[in-house]
């Protein structure tokens, strides 16, 4: 009895975890087959027809040969998101890759005094050891560093025949660099002279074995300049070198374009050694050879830093001067310059020395002629720039010492003399100061005249010719009034309406064009009296329209001083609905009605006084009246009195 009472419960439990098995199962087979045939849609759907998919429980195995590592690693990722990721397992096989290229070999052989190097990559089959020893053989070679790295590939073709002939070429340099690849053989090394390097390119172009590029490298050793020498001549003949000398190619170019632009033809060459006395050497001889070429003829001689410029004899003396002292002024500081003007035969005598300075109508300031010494010349350019403006000045005075000791007190007066005008010259001599130009004041011949007195004193010759000219009217004039009137009131025409933000005083963002635009105007105008006007349309009440029309009117005097426009003469004022231009039945009459406007003030026009002659006329009118009302007799007084 007691057995059957235990047995049935025992069997129930049984049936039931049986039961749960069997459903397990079956849920655990649909969970595989689902799983197993989405993925494998979705493989297909890709073009990965290559995967193969397995169900194994909840696990999915991908298997299959993927073309790539990028294939396979997009098959994973894409079953990652058809299933949980952690039921993937990864059974995929990507072929071995196609093997590497092998490295491009190649050495650099560099040999100088203190022994050889070689570096590079080299294959591993060639022997280094053999390289090494047949690098030690070479004649007083001193010791090999072999820093050469090794890899193992076969050596291309041509690796042995390239570095046998490098071996060879480098027993005949004992300072050289050579590099080295299967195909070509590069040699950089230094020739005493140009004919030693043709020996070299010879030599090494019968040694390279056929097939193999040779790049040759061969310069000659600078030779040392002393002096470095430059001689150019001119005449009328032509212009040629004496002697030329340049510390780099780009030197020589330049020497030799400034040459040619002085009158060179044909070809020229200059010598390229060591020695130059200064970097600047190039721009000192263009500056040298530029002169040369405007004075016509003569020489220029450069020696080191010495320069020395001989003009043809004939040369006008002003000209000499003016060329001189531009080139004294532009030189670069190590160089100093010596100017020889030959003296005419016929003549025996020097020209008379002359300062002279000029005063354009655009106030460019010329200085030219002689001055006494450098701390003249200095003094005079500093005065002439504190004149007329440092940019305005332009120096090509010349130093001669034999000058009269006043003669920098007559520059200067002459220089003070020209400021006084608009546009002139002073010409100073040892006997005289000449002043010619303009001056926009009648006082100044007057004013001129008292200070060269006092400067140069009583005994003193100055000649004076200055002419007069009414001043011009200035260009910033400010427009007519009538102008201005015109120009704002059809300012919204042209760039726009103002335009607010609905029932406030904030201007609308698309009216600030028209805004600038009339503070353009306004500043072309000038102080004027102008009244911003606001007016509304009739909606809403009276009241209301007037305060908005006053705050409208009053921003917009805001904007413009926010434009920085000087509002001291304008007003803001306000209207309200009490000067429609337009009906406000309609929607088209309100909006025209709504609006700024610009209302010039102009003065009131004084009465007319009347003329000297207009006040004859009225009095003799007068008289004459007076007489008539006299004869008509007593008896019109009667009458008006009997009227009464």
């Amino acid at each position: 009895m007691r057995l059957s009472s235990l047995l049935v419960p025992v069997l129930t439990f049984s049936a039931a975890a049986g039961l749960s098995l069997v459903a397990a199962s079956f849920a655990v087979t649909a969970v595989e087959r689902n799983s197993e045939i989405a993925l494998r849609q979705s493989l297909d759907v890709s073009g990965m027809h290559w995967a193969e998919v397995t169900a194994d429980g909840l696990q999915v195995i991908l298997q299959g040969t993927a073309p790539d590592e990028a294939s396979r690693f997009s098959a994973i990722s894409l079953a990652g998101g058809v299933v949980d990721a952690a039921r993937v397992i990864d059974e995929m096989h990507v072929p071995p890759s196609e093997g590497l290229a092998p490295p491009r070999f190649s050495a650099e052989i560099l040999r100088n005094s203190s022994g050889i190097s070689i570096i590079g990559l080299v294959p591993a089959a060639y022997s280094r050891e053999t390289l090494v020893q047949d690098l030690r053989r070479l004649t007083q070679a001193g010791p090999v560093s072999d820093l050469l790295e090794s890899a193992r590939y076969q050596p291309p073709k041509g690796w042995d025949t390239a570095m046998s002939f490098a071996v060879k070429a480098l027993s005949d340099l004992p300072r050289a660099k050579i590099s080295v690849d299967a195909t070509s053989v590069g040699i950089t090394t230094m020739a005493a002279d140009d004919a030693e390097r043709e020996l070299l390119s010879a030599r090494f172009n019968k040694m390279a074995p056929p097939g193999l590029r040779l790049v040759l490298d061969i310069k000659t050793a600078r030779p040392v300049i002393t002096p470095f020498t430059l001689r150019f001549l001119k005449s009328a003949e032509g212009a040629s070198f004496d002697a030329c000398s340049a510390d780099s190619e780009e030197s020589r170019d330049r020497i030799l374009a400034a040459a040619h632009s002085a009158g060179l033809e044909g070809k020229a060459s200059c010598t390229i050694g060591m020695g130059v006395p200064s970097p600047n050497w190039a721009r000192a001889a263009e500056l040298s050879i530029a002169s040369l070429g405007t004075l016509g003829a003569g020489a220029v001689t450069i020696a080191n830093a010495d320069i020395t410029l001989i003009a043809a004899e004939g040369t006008e003396p002003a000209l000499f001067d003016k060329v001189v002292g531009e080139l004294e002024n532009t030189l670069p500081d190590v160089f100093a310059l010596h100017a020889v003007l030959p003296i005419p035969a016929e003549v025996g005598a020097e020209a008379v020395p002359e300062f002279t300075a000029t005063l354009s109508p655009e106030g460019q300031v010329q200085l030219r002629g002689r001055i006494n010494d450098e701390r003249a010349r200095d003094a005079t350019s500093s005065y002439a720039m504190a004149r007329f403006g440092a940019e305005a000045v332009h120096t090509a005075t010349r130093v001669v010492p034999e000058l009269p000791a006043d003669w920098p007190v007559r520059v200067l007066a002459g220089l003070e003399a020209l400021s006084h005008l608009e546009r002139g010259s002073v010409s100073i001599q040892p006997d005289n100061l000449r002043l010619r130009g303009m001056s926009h004041s009648k006082e100044t011949p007057a004013e001129v005249s008292g200070f060269l007195s006092a400067r140069l004193g009583e005994a003193e010759s100055y000649d004076l010719k200055i002419t007069y000219e009414e001043p011009p009217a200035p260009k910033d004039q400010p427009m007519s009034l009538e102008v201005c009137a015109e120009k704002l009131t059809s300012l919204q025409d042209v760039t726009g309406k103002i335009h607010f933000e609905p029932g406030s005083a904030t201007v609308a963002a698309g009216s600030s064009a028209t805004l600038d635009k009339a503070a353009e105007v306004l500043e072309l105008c000038g102080p004027i009296r102008l009244e911003i006007q606001g007016h509304t349309d009739s909606q809403g009440r009276e009241g209301m329209n007037q305060s908005l029309s006053q705050a409208r009117a009053q921003s917009i005097l805001n904007e413009l001083r926010a434009r920085r426009i000087r509002t001291s003469t304008i007003l803001a004022k306000g209207y309200g609905e009490s000067t429609p231009i337009a009906t406000n039945d309609s929607e088209e009459g309100r909006e025209a009605n709504r609006r700024i406007e610009f209302k010039v003030i102009f003065p009131e026009q004084p009465a007319e006084t009347p003329t000297a002659l207009e006040e004859a006329a009225a009095a003799d009118a007068a008289a004459a009246a007076t007489a008539e009302t006299a004869g008509a007799g007593e008896g019109t007084n009667e009458q008006e009195t009997a009227g009464q």
